[in-house]
């Protein structure tokens, strides 16, 4: 059937207005250096004004949309890093840092590689909120998360777990490895008084030490740390427990 010249014209219609709303799905392969009506397989004066001013600001809506959808990512990722962070100290806080022992529990499994997991506290803090102020405790303890970032590799973990109570996961560390580390760590805490205003204390700390163990779940492997580390408080510092 022989197609008329109008109706010819009608077809070429028809399919303008169909590239044009496939427009949106076309835009993420374009370059921004190239014509944007490229894609449309037409040049602009195939397109009358109308077509052009539609598509044109169709895809700078497109454009301004992805640029909300990046900033919306970013804010969500920003929100998500602050949610694991304690909102005292820089570090990781407890369900992040458990979250993290999982893992690491689980490269060990796989990896045949030994970690391990040092539970820290600071003796007598209570003591120092209640002679000192909160002020001098926060002071302490942001002191306590420094040094022991200071001290650690950056495969290593630290995390503060409530309190005054703050865990490390050492990496490539077996058991004696863990004890010798978390002894230097302690010193390194030990070492130089904490001072705020004319307040200064020396600081005392004990801790556990808890192989990492694919048979135990993070939840129980730092229930394990923390009643090493009491008892080791209370043999060699004679603090109750609790």
């Amino acid at each position: 059937m022989k197609i008329t010249s109008a109706r010819s014209e009608a077809f070429s219609a028809i399919r303008k207005r169909a590239l044009v709303q496939a427009g949106a799905q076309a835009t993420a392969h374009i370059a921004t250096s190239v014509d944007k009506t490229a894609f449309l397989g037409l040049d602009e004066t195939d397109l009358t004004p109308a077509v052009q001013g539609a598509v044109k600001t169709l895809l700078t809506e497109i454009d301004e949309l992805r640029g909300e959808v990046s900033r919306l990512k970013a804010k969500l990722t920003e929100v998500e890093s602050l949610a694991d962070r304690d909102p005292l100290t820089p570090l990781l806080n407890r369900r992040a840092f458990v979250r993290e022992l999982g893992r690491i529990r689980t490269f060990s499994q796989r990896y045949g590689s030994p970690a391990s997991l040092v539970y820290f506290d600071v003796d007598g803090f209570k003591s120092v909120n209640d002679r000192y102020g909160h002020a001098a405790g926060d002071a302490c303890l942001c002191a306590v998360a420094e040094r022991l970032v200071s001290n650690i590799r950056e495969s290593d973990i630290v995390g503060r777990m409530g309190g005054d109570e703050f865990a490390v996961i050492l990496v490539q560390a077996d058991r004696p490895t863990a004890e010798a580390k978390a002894q230097v760590l302690a010193e390194a805490i030990e070492r130089t008084p904490i001072r705020f205003g004319e307040w200064s204390a020396p600081l005392h700390i004990s801790f556990g030490v808890r192989e990492i163990s694919s048979e135990i779940d993070p939840e129980a492997l730092v229930a394990e740390a923390d009643a090493a580390m009491f008892i080791r408080k209370r043999e060699q510092r004679g603090f109750d427990p609790r």
